[in-house]
């Protein structure tokens, strides 16, 4: 019989592994993100999930003629890629994480249709509270040239270790 089978499933246990607390971060840790190319079809759907029409994002011609290379990608478009839903982070903190509090983003370099993107966030700042604490994650993400595109901030609030 196999150890799996001694034991009734539990959902509960179907997880990444235990939660780590607001006092497991350290300075300087790293949460990688699962890189994607920017293709057409995620221009397309942003375009309809974002509601922005702008020919800049869909008109190729438009694009050229202003001297662009390829459609460009929505700012919004790149900014989502450095979700932490994407890569380890929300696994790591499990159920200590209670929410995502703010979020900033700068726009460095042009993404066209077909850049590859890899994002990565990094913890630069933890603000403990009484019972929770504020993580301050630095954003990155490069294109394949290597050339930052993109950067900001996210703040997470998470639970301090239970007593």
């Amino acid at each position: 019989m196999a150890a799996t089978e001694d034991r009734p499933f539990d959902p509960a246990q179907h997880r990444f592994g235990p939660a780590h607390w607001f006092e497991d971060l350290a300075v300087g840790q790293k949460f990688y993100i699962n890189s994607r190319t920017q293709t057409e079809a995620l221009f397309s759907a942003f375009q309809l999930a974002s509601g922005d029409n702008h020919p800049i994002h869909y008109d190729r011609e438009y694009c050229k003629a202003l001297g662009h290379r390829d459609m460009l990608a929505h700012g919004l478009q790149v900014a989502i890629q450095g979700a932490a839903g994407g890569g380890i982070f929300p696994h790591f903190v499990g159920e200590s994480l209670i929410g995502f509090l703010e979020q900033s983003s700068r726009f460095l370099k042009p993404v066209y249709v077909g850049d590859t993107l890899y994002p990565m966030l990094e913890v630069i700042e933890l603000k403990p509270g009484r019972t929770t604490g504020v993580a301050v994650l630095k954003l990155t993400i490069h294109n394949q040239a290597g050339e930052l595109v993109c950067d900001g901030e996210h703040k997470y609030l998470l639970r301090k270790k239970p007593q």
